[in-house]
């Protein structure tokens, strides 16, 4: 390790926060200092190395390729340290924090979590709710669950179902969505850049999208579903994300099972760290309620 006396463990920590988030003024939250303290970290190890780790545009900081080489293994070497760290901490084992897209935070998870708290009351859970990509092996994030067709790099992946989608709407409209066809009677409720469109569902029918008649438009499927609630109109639902307005009667699916997007719901973990008690609990909890809930199926795990 002689290598690590030629440069201060506080540049190098400097250059792994800024390749990871992409900006002097990022880090400097993260790392609790100034931007300029840590432009002056990374002018240092840039020095000491004898290369260039950064390009400085208006944009922010775009790492160079020997750059993004080293801030990986930066990025997993600190990971590494992080987690030898939290071994000396005596409430480790009884935390923990999830990643999670907003809406299947609040549309499905925090639905169920309640269910957990009843069975492990020991430990305590913290919502991460973004969709930003986070890499659980460099940072605090414990698991993250997340939507598409897995093969990230790095992580270990395991599948846990199949994401499905199909028409919603209040049970007030019921009455005139018979068919497929009637769809062109009624408005349609659209998010402006949804993960599939009205092709997936309707082309497999023999139909076109250009028989849907305008609607409300709303900027996230969150409100999209809200709107589906009160009378709106029809809109195209991820199955998960409307379980509980179809459960308790709120939503209605009257034009038959929802359909596979092809991608798939997964639990995505750290692949080179050992899962703690409440990772383990969480992950034997989650696929029984899973199963309970209908959305159980066979789960494959990959590791990358």
């Amino acid at each position: 390790m002689h290598n690590l006396h030629r440069i201060p463990l506080s540049a190098l920590r400097a250059v792994e926060a800024v390749h990871r988030l992409g900006s002097l003024r990022a880090a400097a939250e993260e790392l609790r200092v100034s931007p300029g303290a840590v432009s002056q970290q990374v002018a240092r190890a840039e020095a000491t190395l004898g290369l260039p780790l950064f390009e400085r545009l208006p944009s922010g900081m775009r790492a160079t390729p020997r750059g993004a080489a080293i801030g990986a293994l930066l990025s997993r070497g600190f990971a590494q340290l992080d987690a030898a760290v939290a071994l000396a901490d005596p409430t480790r084992e009884n935390r923990l924090t999830i990643s999670v897209a907003p809406i299947l935070a609040s549309r499905w998870l925090i639905w169920e979590l309640p269910d957990f708290a009843a069975a492990h009351p020991e430990i305590q859970v913290r919502i991460d709710a973004t969709t930003r990509l986070v890499d659980p092996a460099t940072g605090d994030v414990d698991l993250c669950l997340r939507v598409g067709t897995g093969g990230w790099p790095r992580v270990k992946a395991e599948r846990l179902f199949a994401q499905r989608a199909c028409p919603v709407c209040s049970p007030a409209l019921t009455a005139r969505l018979r068919e497929p066809g009637d769809l062109a009677h009624l408005p349609i409720i659209r998010e402006p850049h949804p993960m599939f469109d009205w092709s997936f569902w309707l082309t497999p029918l023999g139909l076109s999208p250009s028989l849907l008649p305008a609607g409300p438009e709303f900027s996230d499927a969150a409100l999209c579903l809200d709107a589906a609630v009160s009378g709106a109109g029809v809109f195209l639902a991820f199955e998960v994300l409307a379980a509980h307005a179809l459960a308790t009667g709120q939503l209605v699916a009257p034009l038959g099972p929802p359909r596979p997007t092809g991608l798939d719901y997964w639990l995505v973990t750290a692949s080179d760290r050992a899962p703690t008690a409440a990772q383990a609990a969480f992950r034997r909890w989650l696929k029984r309620r899973l199963a309970a809930t209908g959305f159980g199926g066979e789960s494959g795990a990959t590791s990358v």
